[in-house]
C-alpha cells in the first residue's frame, strides 16, 4: 500500500492461486487477477468487485498440460468455464493464462491457449516466462512473467 501511494501509476497483477477467503483483500489490492480457475473463486471475485465497486482485469487460468499439481481449469472445461464466468457471474474476462509443463515444448501449449482465446474473442494472453517468453510473444502473448530474466535467479530459501 505504501508503494502504491508513492507510485500511483503502478499496476499490481496477482498471478498465483487465489483462496476464496482472500478475495476481499485481493480485489482491494490488485488491478488484475490471472488465476480464475473454479466457479467458487469466480463468484467470490464477482461479488467482491460489486461490493467494492471496482473493476479488475481478469484472466482464466487454463491447465494446458493437465498437471495435477498445477491450478487451472482443464482444456476440456475451459470453454464452459469462460461462458459461466461471463453469463452466470457477469464477469468481463480479458484473457487467458497458462504455465506449460516444465519439461515440455511450450509452443503447443501457447498455441492451444491462443485458439481458446480466439474462440471467445479475448484480447489478452498471459503466458511465457523468462525461459520461453520469446516463443510466447510469437504465439500472441500480451503479458509475460520475466522476473529472473530481469532480477536474476532466485536465491533458495533455507
Amino acid at each position: 500500500p505504501e508503494l502504491l501511494r508513492e507510485s500511483p501509476d503502478l499496476r499490481l497483477h496477482l498471478i498465483g492461486p487465489l483462496q476464496s477467503n482472500k478475495t476481499k483483500d485481493a480485489v482491494a489490492l490488485f488491478d488484475a487477477i490471472h488465476s480464475l480457475d473454479r466457479p467458487k473463486i469466480a463468484k467470490a471475485v464477482a461479488d467482491e468487485m460489486a461490493r467494492q465497486k471496482k473493476a479488475l482485469e481478469l484472466f482464466v487460468q487454463v491447465n494446458t498440460g493437465d498437471e495435477s499439481q498445477k491450478a487451472g481449469v482443464s482444456l476440456q472445461e475451459a470453454d464452459a468455464f469462460i461462458r459461466q464466468c461471463r453469463d452466470e457471474f457477469g464477469l468481463t474476462i480479458e484473457g487467458l493464462m497458462c504455465i506449460p509443463p516444465v519439461d515440455a515444448d511450450p509452443v503447443p501449449h501457447f498455441r492451444v491457449l491462443a485458439e481458446i482465446s480466439n474462440r471467445h474473442g479475448l484480447e489478452a494472453l498471459s503466458m511465457g516466462m523468462s525461459g520461453d517468453f520469446v516463443e510466447a510473444i510469437a504465439c500472441g502473448a500480451t503479458h509475460v512473467r520475466v522476473g529472473s530474466a530481469i532480477f536474476g535467479a532466485r536465491i533458495p530459501l533455507r
